[in-house]
């Protein structure tokens, strides 16, 4: 019973969306530091190092960086493919300084493992796979294949072989761990921040046609006054016109189509910019209104609205947020969606809370996703089938419950007892059920419903 968006997201493209300035800066920053470290171990520590050639590597860097910057707008947002062959030139320059300076007895060896957290971070999996085998391949040639350290004594530089082995499994495992740590976790960021863009979405759009009924009510006040004084100036002139037929006519036409107007305006919404059933309404109120767009969709709604008065409690009068009225009503769906035949919308209410019940007579929750229902994007084909012929990936599921939550409610997931062989339609809820409890003073108007009487001149 999980919501489909599959159409919401397309195939993340995130690996397009770094700029060319960003990897050019990036490098320069390297360069930095690759020739400080440089210097230093030349002039502070007196290693015998092959200047010309280390100054090659750091200057393939630099030319690489100036000849992007002449051919290419710094605004530039690569492609995945540019940006994997960006970072593999990075990997394997910085490969070719560690060989000239001792390969994995050089300290900085351990960098080797940035470019492949950078791809992580940014790129589709593939590419991550790619750049982070070259890196462990590059990690084993290193720990074989380099040119010692020396001093200007001719002391070579090197660590007992068992610490060299050391650092190639420290090196090779951080590349795969890290590669799989950034990728899991910048895989979740992403995931909530394209559903939590998505419930912002579905938010707007409720809160535009919450304010469309407060400018339906303020345009019948607001166009009151010059319809009064249209039917007046008419009815006046009806008066003066009766000796001109021709005329008479006009001024009888113009009395009609404002009486018209003011009857369209009547029926488009109540009187009164500041009338507060726009901001207000009853329980019972808000579940028919997140009900009632689903009601003729051939599954049968039943509400059951508790009868509170019997304790001497009125029916809660609940502030007509954007966030109730479309959490309720993406609940509602996805059980209309997954529902047999009925889905019951169940209501109660004390002193101090309010709790809606949606549960219906379908199939339930997977059972292995009862613990991660709310999650967004929980993936395609993660349960049986709705009745449009899709399973679902969560998000309607993620939107409501955000929503919801946003208001203070407490939201929880839970299965009926319903026999998953039997195809007919139940006569008691049985299959998935969602409970929402909010504490009352979250989401009781203290205004009352219908206001004092208000005095109106003409």
């Amino acid at each position: 019973m999980l919501e489909s968006n599959q159409d919401l997201f397309p195939e993340s493209n995130r690996g397009e969306w770094i700029r060319l300035r960003t990897m050019i800066f990036i490098r320069w920053v390297a360069i930095s530091g690759q020739l400080t470290a440089i210097i230093i171990a030349y002039k502070y520590f007196e290693l015998a190092l092959d200047l010309g050639l280390c100054f090659f590597a750091v200057g393939l860097s630099a030319l690489a960086n100036i000849i992007s910057s002449f051919f290419y707008p710094e605004s530039k947002r690569l492609r995945e493919l540019e940006n994997v062959f960006m970072i593999l030139f990075d990997l394997f320059q910085l490969a070719f300084l560690l060989f000239l300076t001792g390969g994995l007895n050089n300290p900085f060896s351990f960098l080797l493992i940035a470019p492949v957290v950078v791809s992580a971070a940014a790129l589709k999996k593939r590419s991550t796979v790619i750049i982070g085998s070259a890196a462990v391949l590059i990690v084993t040639l290193l720990s074989y294949y380099y040119l010692p350290l020396e001093n200007i004594s001719g002391d070579t530089l090197t660590i007992p072989d068992i610490f060299l082995f050391g650092n190639w499994i420290a090196i090779s495992t951080g590349i795969v761990f890290l590669a799989f740590y950034s990728t899991r976790v910048t895989s979740e960021l992403n995931t909530m921040s394209d559903a939590l863009f998505a419930t912002q979405t579905a938010l707007s759009r409720e809160q535009k046609l919450t304010d469309l009924g407060g400018v339906v009510a303020a345009a019948a006040h607001e166009l009151g006054t010059p319809l009064a004084t249209i039917k007046l100036t008419s009815s006046e002139l009806i008066e003066e016109l009766k000796n001109f037929p021709e005329l008479l006519d006009d001024a009888l036409l113009i009395r009609d189509q404002a009486d018209r107007c003011g009857n369209i305006l009547d029926s488009m919404g109540s009187a009164g910019k500041d009338d507060l059933q726009m901001h207000q309404a009853l329980l019972a109120e808000i579940i028919r209104e997140a009900a009632e767009p689903h009601s003729q969709r051939g599954i049968a709604i039943e509400t059951k609205i508790s009868d509170g008065h019997k304790g001497g409690i009125d029916e809660p009068n609940i502030v007509r947020r954007p966030e109730i009225i479309h959490g309720l009503r993406n609940m509602i769906q996805n059980a209309v969606d997954f529902a047999t035949a009925k889905v019951w919308v169940e209501s109660s209410w004390t002193k101090d809370s309010i709790v809606i019940t949606i549960s219906d007579d379908g199939y339930g929750y997977p059972q292995n996703l009862l613990g991660r229902l709310g999650d967004p994007f929980l993936g395609t084909k993660v349960g049986k089938e709705n009745r449009h012929g899709y399973a679902g990936m969560g998000l309607g599921l993620f939107i409501a419950k955000t929503l919801l939550e946003r208001t203070g409610a407490k939201i929880s997931f839970a299965n009926g007892h319903r026999n998953q062989t039997s195809n007919h339609s139940q006569s008691e809820p049985s299959g998935a059920i969602v409970e929402i409890y909010w504490p009352r003073k979250k989401v009781e108007s203290s205004s009352n419903l219908f206001g004092e009487n208000q005095k109106f001149s003409i």
